[in-house]
C-alpha cells in the first residue's frame, strides 16, 4: 500500500468515525432522558411486582408528595390555616391528583358520635378568625387519633399535606412546578418542606447529568495529564483523548436510539469509559515509540502496520475479557445494572476499534515524532528489578502467610456486607433533600411506606373483631419500632367509631365486641362519611385488607425490621385462613435489593468461570488458567470484605464492583502470562524470563494501573456518595489486582513451572 493509499484509507476512517459520531450526538439531543422511577428498574415480569401493582389499583397505593408547614409559634392561626385550605385545594385541582389522593387537616374526616348516630365532617370549611374558634379546632384534632400525630404533629407546629400521584404522570416539568408551587406559601411564619418519594427521584433526575457533566471535564483533564506524563507527546495525549471521547458519545447515543433511558448509575459510564479505554491508546504508542525508536528516518506508514501486527491480538484479548466482566452483568435483573453492562461493553468494543483505526488514521494524517531516544527492549534487565524479583521469591512464604490472613480477614468481612436500595442515601446527610427528608420525619410518621395486604377466601372476613383485632395487634407491635411511625388501617376507622360512639370513653378505643357492632359502624359511616375514604384499607367483599405502615426511612434494614415483626403474625393469620402478601415502593425496594445480591452472585461467579475458561483455552493449559484467576479471585475477595469491614452497602452502584474489578483486572495477568511465556522462549531460563517480564511487562501494567486508577478517582468529585464510593472501592481494586500479580501470580507461576519448554516448543509446533 503506498502512501496515498493509506492517507485515503485514513480520511475515510477519521470522517466515517466525525459522521457516526455526528449521528449519536443528534440522537442523544433527541431521545436521551433521565430515568429515575423506581418501579422502572425492575423487571415488570416479576411476581413480586405483578402483585404489588395489583395491589396499588385495588387500594390506590400511590407514592405520596408531602408538603409540610411549619410555624414554630402553633399551627392553629388564621394564616397557617387558610394556606392548607389553599394547597388542598390548587392541588385537587391539578391533573395530576384526584380529589382523594390529597388529603390534609382541611379535607380529613373528623368521625363524632352525637344524639343522632355518628356524624362525618370536616374539621373546619371557613377559616376561622376568633382564638375561641381556632381553639376549637385544636381540641377537635387533638382527640383524634387518626390526625393527630398524622396530619398536624404532636408538638403542633407542623401540618402535613399528602398528595398521592401517579409515577406516569411526574416529570422534570412537574417536579419544578410543584416545588415553585409548595414555596409560593412560605412568609408570614411559615416555612415549607417538601418530601417524599417523588421528590427524591426527581431530585436524583436533576443532579444525575449535571454530575455527569461535571465530571467529563474532570477526569479529561486528569487523563490527559497522565498521558502527557506517560507519552510525552501532545499529539499522541489528543488523539487518545479524542478517540476515547468518541467512544462514550457512541455509548449514549446508542442508547439514546434504542430509547433506553440514563439511569443513576450510567451517569459514571463516561468516567469509566475514559478511564478504561485510554490504556489501548498507551499500549499503541508505546509500540508505535518502540519501532520509531529503531533507525535515522522512520516511516510512519510502516511503523503503524507493525505496530497494529503485533499488537491487535493482545490487545483484542484484553478488551474480550473486559468485555465479558461487564456483560456478566446481564445476570442481574435490574434494568439500570443490566443495560449498565451493555452499553459500557459496547463503548469498550468502540474504543478497542478506534484504537486500532482512529489512532493509526491520525498518526498518517496529522504525523507523529515518537519519543526522542531507544525504547527499552525485553533484553533489558534492571538491577533492581532483578533484586525485587529475587527478594519476591525468597519470601515466598511469608507472602502466603500474609494472603491467607488477607483472606480470613476478608472472608469475616464478607459476613457483614448488606444490601441497601435507598434513594435517599445516594445523597449527602447535609443535602437539603436529605434534611428536609429528616424534618418530616422527626415531625410525622415517615415519609416511606410498606403495605401489607391481607387476603381471606372468605367474604366479610374483615369484619370479624378477632381478625380485627389481631390486625390490630400486628400494628402496635411493629409500630414499637423506633423507625416505624405509626400504621394505618381498617382496625383505626373502627376503634375511632367505637370510642366516639361510647361518649369518648378512653376504654373503648378498641375494636367493636362483635360482627354486627362491626357492620353497623360501617353502615353508619357510609352513610355519613365518603365511602371510597374505605376503599384504600378494605374492599368491597371485605375479603383484602390494606395494612400502611409509614417508615422513617426506605433503606433495606428499616424495611426488613418491620417486616420480620409482621411475619410473627403469619402462622395467627394463616391459622383464620388469612394470608399476608405486600405491596407498595417500600416493599418493591426490598425486592430490588434481593435482585441486586442475586444479580451480583450471578455476575461474579459467571465472570470468574467466563475469565478461567478463556486463559485455559489461551494458553492451553488448565494449572495457567486457575494461576491466572488467583489475582482477580484475592481482589475480589479483599473488595467485598472491605466493604463489609466499612460498613458499605451493597447497592445499584457498588454492585457493579466485581465485573468492573473481573473485567479491568485480569488484563494485567494475561499481559503478565504471554509476556512472561515469550521470554521464556527466548531465554529458556526461568528466573531471567521473570526478570525481563517483570522489567519491561510489569512497567507496563504498572502504567496501565495508574492511568485506570487516575480515571476511577476523578469519581471522589462525584455529588453522589456511592459514586465516590466506587471510585475509591474501584481504585483499591486496581492496586490490588497490580500487587496481586507481581507477587503472588509470579510466585505461583515460577513455583509451577507453568510454561515449561517441552510444552511451550510443542505448543508452537
Amino acid at each position: 500500500m503506498n502512501k496515498n493509499q493509506s492517507k485515503t484509507i485514513s480520511w475515510i476512517v477519521i470522517l466515517s468515525s466525525l459522521v457516526i459520531t455526528f449521528f449519536f450526538l443528534y440522537q442523544m439531543k433527541e431521545n436521551a432522558y433521565m430515568e429515575t422511577d423506581l418501579d422502572e428498574y425492575m423487571p415488570k415480569e416479576h411476581p413480586a411486582f405483578v402483585y404489588s401493582d395489583k395491589a396499588e389499583e385495588w387500594f390506590h397505593i400511590k407514592d405520596g408528595i408531602l408538603i409540610a408547614i411549619e410555624n414554630k409559634n402553633g399551627i392553629y392561626n388564621s394564616g397557617s390555616l387558610q394556606k392548607i385550605k389553599d394547597m388542598t385545594k390548587q392541588l385537587q385541582d391539578m391533573n395530576e391528583f384526584d380529589d382523594n389522593d390529597v388529603t390534609s387537616l382541611y379535607s380529613a374526616d373528623n368521625i363524632t358520635g352525637s344524639a343522632d348516630g355518628m356524624e362525618v365532617e370536616s374539621f373546619y370549611s371557613k377559616v376561622p378568625k376568633s382564638e375561641e374558634k381556632l381553639k376549637e379546632i385544636q381540641a377537635k384534632v387533638k382527640t383524634n387519633d387518626m390526625v393527630f400525630g398524622r396530619l398536624i404533629s404532636e408538638d403542633e407546629t407542623v401540618a402535613l399535606v399528602v398528595a398521592g400521584m401517579n409515577d406516569s404522570t411526574f416529570t422534570e416539568e412537574f417536579y419544578n412546578q410543584i416545588l415553585e408551587f409548595a414555596h409560593s406559601f412560605e412568609g408570614d411564619g411559615d416555612k415549607i418542606y417538601v418530601a417524599g418519594r417523588p421528590i427524591v427521584e426527581g431530585t436524583m433526575g436533576l443532579l444525575g447529568p449535571a454530575d455527569m457533566k461535571r465530571m467529563v471535564p474532570i477526569v479529561l483533564i486528569v487523563i490527559a495529564l497522565v498521558l502527557y506524563f506517560l507519552t510525552r507527546s501532545v499529539r499522541a495525549t489528543t488523539a487518545t483523548l479524542f478517540s476515547v471521547f468518541l467512544s462514550t458519545i457512541w455509548a449514549f447515543g446508542l442508547m439514546a436510539w434504542l430509547k433506553v433511558p440514563i439511569y443513576s448509575v450510567s451517569t459514571m459510564m463516561p468516567v469509566m469509559l475514559i478511564a478504561i479505554g485510554v490504556a489501548y491508546g498507551i499500549y499503541f504508542y508505546n509500540h508505535l515509540n518502540e519501532f520509531l525508536s529503531i533507525g535515522n528516518k522512520p516511516n510512519l506508514s510502516e511503523g503503524v502496520k507493525n505496530t497494529i501486527k503485533i499488537l491487535w491480538k493482545p490487545l483484542a484479548m484484553a478488551a474480550f475479557t473486559t468485555l465479558i466482566g461487564f456483560l456478566s452483568l446481564l445476570t442481574s435483573q435490574v434494568y439500570p445494572i443490566k443495560y449498565f453492562g451493555i452499553f459500557t461493553a459496547f463503548g469498550i468494543l468502540v474504543a478497542f476499534v478506534l484504537a486500532l483505526a482512529f489512532l493509526p488514521a491520525s498518526v498518517i494524517l496529522f504525523g507523529y515524532s515518537g519519543k526522542k531516544g531507544k525504547t527499552d527492549n525485553s533484553n533489558t534487565v534492571s538491577n533492581k528489578i532483578q533484586k525485587l524479583t529475587d527478594k519476591i521469591l525468597e519470601k515466598k512464604n511469608i507472602t502466603y502467610i500474609t494472603l491467607a490472613f488477607i483472606v480470613i480477614i476478608s472472608l469475616y468481612g464478607i459476613s457483614k456486607v448488606w444490601i441497601n436500595s435507598s434513594f435517599l442515601d445516594k445523597f449527602e446527610t447535609d443535602s437539603d433533600i436529605v434534611l428536609t427528608d429528616n424534618f418530616v420525619n422527626s415531625k410525622f410518621g415517615g415519609t416511606s411506606t410498606l403495605n401489607v395486604i391481607l387476603e381471606s377466601t372468605e367474604s366479610n372476613a374483615f369484619k370479624n373483631p378477632e381478625n380485627l383485632s389481631l390486625i390490630d395487634r400486628m400494628q402496635t407491635e411493629t409500630e414499637k419500632l423506633p423507625k416505624v411511625g405509626n400504621s394505618f388501617a381498617l382496625s383505626d376507622y373502627l376503634k375511632r367509631m367505637n370510642k366516639v360512639m361510647n361518649e369518648d370513653k378512653a376504654e373503648f378505643y378498641a375494636i367493636p365486641e362483635s360482627s354486627d357492632m362491626v357492620a353497623q359502624y360501617l353502615l353508619l359511616y357510609e352513610m355519613s362519611g365518603d365511602p371510597e375514604n374505605l376503599t384504600k384499607v378494605v374492599n368491597y367483599d371485605y375479603n383484602r385488607s390494606n395494612v400502611t405502615f409509614q417508615l422513617k426511612g426506605d433503606d433495606s434494614k428499616t424495611i426488613n425490621e418491620a417486616m420480620a415483626v409482621i411475619k410473627s403474625y403469619e402462622d395467627d393469620f394463616k391459622a383464620k385462613g388469612i394470608e399476608i402478601k405486600y405491596a407498595g415502593s417500600g416493599y418493591k425496594a426490598l425486592v430490588f435489593t434481593d435482585l441486586i445480591l442475586e444479580g451480583q452472585i450471578y455476575s461474579i461467579v459467571m465472570s470468574l468461570v467466563m475469565v478461567f475458561i478463556l486463559l485455559s483455552l489461551m494458553f492451553k493449559s488448565i494449572k495457567v488458567g486457575l494461576i491466572g484467576s488467583v489475582p482477580i479471585v484475592i481482589t475480589a475477595l479483599i473488595s467485598f470484605g472491605v466493604m463489609g469491614l466499612l460498613d458499605i452497602p451493597l447497592s445499584t452502584t457498588t454492585a457493579l464492583l466485581s465485573s468492573i474489578a473481573i473485567g479491568i483486572g485480569i488484563d494485567y495477568a494475561i499481559h503478565f502470562l504471554e509476556n512472561y511465556k515469550l521470554n521464556l522462549l527466548q531465554t529458556s531460563n526461568p528466573v531471567y524470563a521473570l526478570y525481563a517480564t517483570m522489567g519491561i511487562t510489569g512497567r507496563a501494567i504498572l502504567y496501565n494501573a495508574i492511568v485506570v486508577i487516575s480515571g476511577f478517582l476523578v469519581l471522589l468529585f462525584s455529588v453522589f456518595p456511592p459514586n465516590r464510593t466506587l471510585g475509591a472501592l474501584v481504585s483499591m481494586n486496581m492496586f490490588t489486582s497490580l500487587i496481586g500479580t507481581l507477587s503472588i501470580m509470579m510466585i505461583l507461576s515460577y513455583t509451577f513451572k507453568i510454561f515449561s519448554i517441552k510444552n511451550h516448543t510443542s505448543a508452537n509446533k
